[in-house]
């Protein structure tokens, strides 16, 4: 990728997509934008129109259907269906009509459930995902093997990342958002209102890996300027993390005491964990000459603040 390239960013308008604007616009690009609001992934004929009149040669697809245990749990065909649809359309129609490069934004749900940790590149389809996201697991892998098997037979430089994220522009809904992002919500909320305690979902001993999203942006404009059809053959997904990780009891509490919250912790034992734990193996991805820069701490007072300042259409 350079500076002469048309870049296009699927997915503008949600957490990661937009992140990848910020930080394009940031390194001097000029990228076009699809929201969903604008095309329908899922369509092959709207993304065969969008390739055509924006003729990209660098394509971020960021596009796709996320959320937490509660909305995989409750919606697993949407999940399944959306981001399947999503994959299978854009993936060959960018490589059929010219595009260059294509980056593709997968997740750290895709590793089994019982893989040795930390998680390595490797360990892809060595076993079953976590059951609580197994639908939203696997159309992400499918996605990963279109990239591979693009890349294998027609050389397309299609490259594929496995990330865990959180920050500006995450889904917040009640029920439906991941953990941190429900964390910063329901103290936030709770601190306000005066509420003696919050109930969180689970035990709040597996352990997680957070990464903030300017982070996992950053990582995407970089291994987006390198030829990376060579050495990613057989290492795909590239993990994409702090390589740091907390149990949830312990991220509660610092989200608690980021928003000021002193009231009791207390954890519904009848709502699922999920896996046990979920930690990246980032050497790849700094052998390469990337590594992330944005602490736990530092990215969740981010989080908080951006929260705090568009509230009330963050949680729409």
């Amino acid at each position: 990728m350079t500076p002469t390239d048309r870049i296009l960013v699927m997915g503008s308008g949600g957490m990661v997509g937009s992140a990848i604007v910020r930080a394009l616009l940031s390194d001097g690009y000029f990228p076009s934008q699809s929201a969903h609001r604008d095309h329908d992934l899922t369509d092959p004929c709207a993304v065969r129109e969008l390739l055509h009149w924006t003729r990209p040669g660098v394509v971020f697809l960021a596009a796709g259907l996320v959320g937490g245990i509660g909305a995989n749990a409750a919606r697993p065909a949407d999940f399944a269906e959306t981001n399947l649809l999503i994959a299978a359309n854009v993936i060959p129609l960018a490589y059929r009509m010219d595009v260059k490069k294509l980056v593709y934004l997968g997740s750290s749900c895709m590793y089994q459930r019982d893989a040795a940790q930390p998680m390595r590149e490797d360990a892809l389809l060595a076993g079953v995902p976590e059951d609580t996201c197994r639908a939203y697991a696997v159309a992400k892998i499918a996605g990963v093997e279109l990239c591979r098997a693009f890349r294998a037979q027609h050389g397309f430089d299609a490259l594929a990342l496995a990330t865990n994220l959180y920050g500006p522009g995450d889904l917040f809904r009640e029920g439906e958002s991941h953990a941190l992002a429900a964390f910063v919500r329901r103290f936030v909320e709770a601190r306000r209102d005066g509420l003696a305690s919050v109930t969180c979902w689970g035990t709040g001993t597996p352990r997680r890996e957070f990464m903030h999203v300017d982070d996992c942006a950053a990582a995407c404009v970089h291994f987006a300027e390198m030829d990376t059809r060579e050495w990613a053959v057989g290492a795909d997904p590239i993990n994409v993390g702090t390589g740091v990780d907390a149990t949830i009891a312990e991220v509660a509490g610092l989200v608690a005491d980021t928003v000021g919250y002193e009231g009791e912790i207390e954890w519904d034992l009848s709502r699922p964990d999920g896996a046990p734990r979920k930690l990246l193996d980032v050497s790849l991805a700094r052998s390469l000459g990337w590594e992330s820069r944005i602490s736990l701490a530092d990215g969740v007072r981010r989080a908080v603040a951006w929260y705090r300042e568009n509230e009330s259409t963050a949680r729409k």
